[in-house]
C-alpha cells in the first residue's frame, strides 16, 4: 500500500504540472462569462486571429452649433465613446470613458456648451439620459435611473429645453415629456399615449408643434401633429389606413406642409410631400425604384439630402426644395452610407460612409462644389486590402419560385477544392444583410478558406412591401424553406462543397439558425445561435412589455389559440429530436428583446437530449455582445467549432 501511495505522488504532480502548461497556453474566458464545454482556445490562435480582429470604424453623432466641429462614435478602448474631431484628420480626443458604450448624443443647440447623451448598463437597452458638461467633463442624470427607456430628444430652437420619450410611465407605453436639463426636476408629461411604438420626428420653429410617429411594425406606421401648449393630438395620416408606412415626418418651409416618406399607393418608399390643410400628397421619387431610406433637411430647409437602399447598396441624392430637381451625388464609393446631418450655413453636408474594404468613416460634400472630404479614417489594425472578400450579389429561387437575394464572398483564391460555406441570417426579421465591410469576418475567408453567403430572405426590408409581408404570422416557416432553396442553389456551385454548411443567425436570425438546424438537420454540419428566439410562445411572454405588442403585429399574437398552437409545433425548443448536429448558443444576460431564457431552455433541452452543444453567456451584455473583450473570446469560440465541426 505504501509503494502505490509513493508511485501515485509523482504521476499526480505530472499530470498537473501538464495541466497547468496547457491552461498557460490557452485563452480562458474572462469574469463575466460562462462557458460551458467550449474547447481550449489555443494562444497562438488568438496571436492569429488579431490581426482580423484589431479594425475600427468612426460614425458622425453631431455637428457643433458654432464651431467647425464634430463629435464622432468610435472605440478605442473596450467600448465604444464620443470623441471630439475639429479638423480633418485631426487628432480624435476621446470626452466619454465609460465602461458602457455611448452612442448617441445631442448639442444644446445655440452654444453647444453642454451635450445630452444616452447610456445603459451590461446591454439592458433601459438608457438614461445624462448631461455632459464639456468644461468640467461631469456628468449628470437626468432621468430615472430605473428600468425605462429614454432617447429620441428634440430641442427646442431656443436652446431652453427638449422633449422626448420615455417609458418610465409604465415601462411599456412610450409617452413624450418635455424637459430642462437645467432643472431635470421640473419635466413634465406632455402627451400620453397607448403602445411602445411613438417617437418624436420633428418641431416646429416656434415650438408649438411636433411631430410624432407611431410605429406599428415594419408594414405600418402614422404621422400625428401634438401642439405643446394645448396637449391637442391630431391626425396627420389617416390612422384607419393600415399596411402603410408614414414615417420620418419633417416641417418643410411651408407653414401648411411637411416631408416625409411613405409607400401609399407604391411598392418602394417615396419621399414625399404632404399638406396639411388639403391632405393632397405629392411624390418625388417615382422614378427611383427602391426605398428611399432616410433624408435630412438643410437648417434652411431649402435642401434635401436622401439616401436610397438599392439591392443592398446606398446611393445619396440632393434635391432642391424650390423646384423638387434632384441628382446623385458623384465621387462617393460604392458602399454603404449612415447618418448625416448639414452644418448651421446650409453649406456643408456631414455623413457616414462604409464600403467592402473600408470601416465606416466620416465625411464632408461641399454643396457647392460637389468635393468630398474625409475627417476620420479608421484603423483596420494589420488587414491589407489583399486579405479583404468582395461581396457578389446572387440570386436563387424558392419553392414558390419566388426570387431571393443575397451576398456571397468567396473563400480566397488561395484555397482550392470545394469550400466550406458559412450562412450567415440577419436579424429582425425585417433587418436586411448589405454589402458591408467584413472586418474581423475576412479571417474566415482568407484564413480559413470559408465562403460566406448573407441571404435575405423573404420578411427583409428593400424589396417592396409585398415581400417585408411574407413571412408574418402563420408564413413564418417559409423564410426557413427560402434556405432550404440556397441549401439547393449551394449544391450547384462547383466551387462550394455542399457537405461542409454551418448556419449562423442572431436575433431572429437565431431563430432561423435553429429552425434550420432540424428542418434540414442532414444538410448542415453545425450551427451557431446568437441570442436566438426557441419559441415564440415563451419569447412573447418574456420579452419587454414596451416591445411586446410591437412583435405581436409581425410574429403573430400568443394569446390566440390557434396562433399558440403553430408556435409550440414550430419551435425549435420541440423539435430537439430532429437536430442532429452539433450547436453553438450565444447569448446575454440582460438582454432586453429575447430574455436568456430562450437560450437557456434550448441549452438545457439539448444537453438532456445527448446532443453536442457548446454554451457561452455574458453576464454584462444584452442583445449581442458590445464590448471588446467579450467580442473576443466569442469570434475565437466560434472559430474553435468551425474547425472542430465544419472544417474537419
Amino acid at each position: 500500500m505504501k509503494m502505490k501511495k509513493f508511485v501515485l505522488v509523482p504521476v499526480l504532480f505530472s499530470f498537473l504540472a501538464i495541466y497547468a502548461q496547457e491552461k498557460k497556453n490557452s485563452i480562458a474566458p474572462n469574469e463575466n462569462l460562462i462557458a460551458q464545454n467550449i474547447a481550449e482556445i489555443p494562444k497562438e490562435l488568438a496571436a492569429q486571429v488579431k490581426k482580423y480582429s484589431e479594425a475600427r470604424g468612426a460614425s458622425l453623432v453631431e455637428i457643433h452649433p458654432t464651431k467647425n466641429e464634430i463629435i464622432i462614435n468610435t472605440r478605442f478602448g473596450s467600448t465604444a465613446q464620443l470623441h471630439r474631431v475639429s479638423q480633418p484628420l485631426g487628432a480624435r480626443t476621446q470626452i466619454t470613458f465609460f465602461d458602457e458604450p455611448v452612442n448617441g448624443a445631442s448639442y444644446e443647440p445655440l452654444k453647444g456648451e453642454y451635450l445630452v447623451y444616452t447610456r445603459d448598463v451590461g446591454g439592458n437597452e433601459f438608457g438614461q439620459l445624462y448631461k455632459l458638461d464639456l468644461k468640467t467633463q461631469q456628468s449628470t442624470l437626468l432621468t430615472d435611473g430605473g428600468r425605462s427607456q429614454n432617447g429620441g430628444i428634440n430641442w427646442r430652437k431656443d436652446g431652453k429645453g427638449f422633449y422626448y420619450s420615455s417609458t418610465k410611465r409604465n415601462g411599456g407605453d412610450r409617452d413624450i415629456y418635455y424637459m430642462d436639463p437645467n432643472d431635470p426636476k421640473t419635466t413634465k408629461l406632455v402627451l400620453q399615449v397607448k403602445g411602445g411604438g411613438w417617437g418624436i420626428s420633428d418641431i416646429s420653429n416656434d415650438g408649438k408643434k411636433l411631430l410624432i410617429t407611431e410605429y406599428i411594425s415594419a408594414n405600418e406606421s402614422h404621422i400625428w401633429i401634438l401642439e405643446t401648449e394645448s396637449g391637442k393630438l391630431s391626425e396627420v395620416t389617416d390612422r384607419k389606413s393600415t399596411g402603410i408606412i408614414q414615417t420620418g415626418a419633417s416641417f418643410s418651409d411651408k407653414n401648411d406642409e411637411i416631408w416625409f416618406v411613405t409607400d401609399k399607393d407604391n411598392e418602394f418608399q417615396r419621399l414625399a410631400t404632404l399638406n396639411l390643410s388639403t391632405k393632397k400628397v405629392i411624390y418625388y421619387t417615382a422614378k427611383i425604384p427602391w426605398n428611399v431610406e432616410n433624408y435630412i433637411l438643410s437648417e434652411d430647409k431649402k435642401t434635401i439630402g436622401f439616401v436610397t437602399n438599392e439591392a443592398g447598396l446606398n446611393k445619396m441624392y440632393l434635391m432642391k426644395a424650390s423646384d423638387k430637381s434632384y441628382a446623385a451625388v458623384k465621387n462617393i464609393p460604392v458602399g454603404l452610407i449612415g447618418g448625416g446631418a448639414f452644418t448651421k450655413d446650409n453649406q456643408q453636408l456631414f455623413f457616414t460612409q462604409s464600403t467592402a474594404q473600408t470601416a465606416s468613416d466620416v465625411y464632408k460634400l461641399n454643396l457647392a462644389t460637389g468635393a468630398i472630404q474625409r475627417w476620420t479614417e479608421s484603423e483596420l489594425g494589420e488587414m491589407q486590402q489583399s486579405d479583404m472578400a468582395l461581396p457578389k450579389f446572387i440570386e436563387w429561387k424558392s419553392f414558390d419560385n419566388l426570387k431571393i437575394s443575397g451576398f456571397y464572398y468567396p473563400a480566397a483564391a488561395k484555397f482550392i477544392g470545394k469550400r466550406p460555406v458559412l450562412i450567415n441570417i440577419h436579424g429582425g426579421p425585417e433587418g436586411q444583410s448589405m454589402a458591408s465591410f467584413l472586418g474581423s469576418n475576412n479571417y474566415y475567408t482568407n484564413e480559413m478558406g470559408v465562403a460566406l453567403i448573407f441571404p435575405n430572405v423573404r420578411g427583409s426590408s428593400g424589396f417592396g412591401k409585398t415581400f417585408i409581408a411574407k413571412d408574418n404570422g402563420f408564413l413564418r416557416e417559409d423564410s426557413v424553406k427560402d434556405i432550404g432553396a440556397l441549401l439547393d442553389w449551394i449544391a450547384q456551385q462547383p466551387e462550394l462543397d455542399k457537405d461542409r454548411i454551418m448556419i449562423m443567425g442572431g436575433s431572429y436570425g437565431g431563430y432561423m439558425t435553429l429552425a434550420t438546424a432540424y428542418h434540414y438537420a442532414d444538410r448542415i454540419k453545425c450551427s451557431v445561435d446568437i441570442v436566438g428566439i426557441s419559441n415564440f410562445n415563451t419569447f412573447l411572454k418574456n420579452t419587454e412589455e414596451y416591445r411586446r405588442d410591437l412583435r405581436r403585429v409581425e410574429y403573430g399574437d400568443e394569446r390566440i389559440p390557434e396562433m399558440a398552437a403553430f408556435f409550440e409545433k414550430m419551435a425549435p425548443l420541440n423539435n430537439i429530436d430532429k437536430i442532429k448536429k452539433p450547436l453553438f448558443i450565444i447569448q446575454g444576460t440582460n438582454d432586453p428583446r429575447v430574455p436568456v431564457t430562450e437560450a437557456t431552455q434550448m441549452r438545457d433541452k439539448l444537453k438532456a437530449n445527448g446532443n453536442v452543444v457548446w454554451y457561452l453567456e455574458a453576464k454584462d451584455e444584452g442583445h449581442g455582445f458590445r464590448k471588446k473583450a467579450n467580442v473576443d473570446f466569442q469570434r475565437l469560440a466560434v472559430i474553435r467549432f468551425m474547425q472542430e465541426y465544419l472544417i474537419k
